[in-house]
C-alpha cells in the first residue's frame, strides 16, 4: 500500500461478552487491542485488526492443540463459513471502527490432507485453523465471495479508503 509502518506487539486479554454477534466479537477485540495503545500515541495512526472464522454462528478462533486445529479443518470441509476481520484506526484518541465479511467455500478435505496440513503448517496462531495464502487455501478453497485480504487477516480495500478519509 506504500504506506510507511512500523509493529508494535501488546499482549491483550482477547475475551469477550457471549451475547456479541460474530461481528460485534471482531470490533470488540480489534478495539480493545487499539486501548492498549490509546494513552501513548502523539499523532500517529494506530492500526488494530483481529480476525475470526465463523460456520453456523459459532466462532471459531485460534486452536488450542494440532488435534483442535484438525477438529476444526473437519467441521469447515466441505462447507461455507465466513471470515470477518473487525479493524480498528486510532487516531487523536479516537476510534474508526469497521469490519468486512467474505464467504469462503471449502471442497471436502480428506483426512491425510487436514492432518498433512496441520502437521506442515502448525497453523495454532490462526483463526478457524488455516491460512488461506498456505497450501491448505490453494487445494482446498473452491471460490470466496468478497474480499481475498480480509480472508489473509486484513481488508486492505477498506483500509485504504478509510486512512484516505483520516
Amino acid at each position: 500500500m506504500d504506506i510507511d509502518f512500523r509493529i508494535v506487539l501488546k499482549e491483550v486479554d482477547e475475551s469477550y461478552p457471549d451475547h456479541l454477534s460474530p461481528e460485534e466479537v471482531a470490533l470488540y477485540i480489534a478495539s480493545k487491542k487499539a486501548e492498549a495503545f490509546d494513552e501513548a500515541i502523539g499523532d500517529e495512526v494506530v492500526l488494530t485488526a483481529d480476525t475470526i472464522v465463523c460456520i453456523d454462528g459459532l466462532i471459531l478462533g485460534k486452536p488450542e492443540t494440532s488435534e483442535h486445529a484438525i477438529e476444526m479443518l473437519k467441521m469447515l470441509s466441505g462447507r461455507v463459513h465466513k471470515v470477518i476481520t473487525g479493524v480498528c484506526l486510532l487516531h487523536k484518541h479516537k476510534y474508526n471502527k469497521f469490519f468486512d465479511v467474505s464467504e469462503v467455500f471449502f471442497r471436502k478435505l480428506t483426512d491425510e490432507e487436514i492432518s498433512s496440513y496441520v502437521e506442515k503448517y502448525q497453523p495454532l496462531d490462526k483463526a478457524g485453523s488455516y491460512g488461506i495464502q498456505e497450501r491448505i487455501g490453494l487445494i482446498g478453497i473452491e471460490r470466496i465471495n468478497g474480499s481475498y485480504t480480509n480472508v489473509v487477516g486484513l481488508p486492505t480495500e477498506k483500509l485504504y479508503q478509510q486512512l484516505k478519509n483520516l
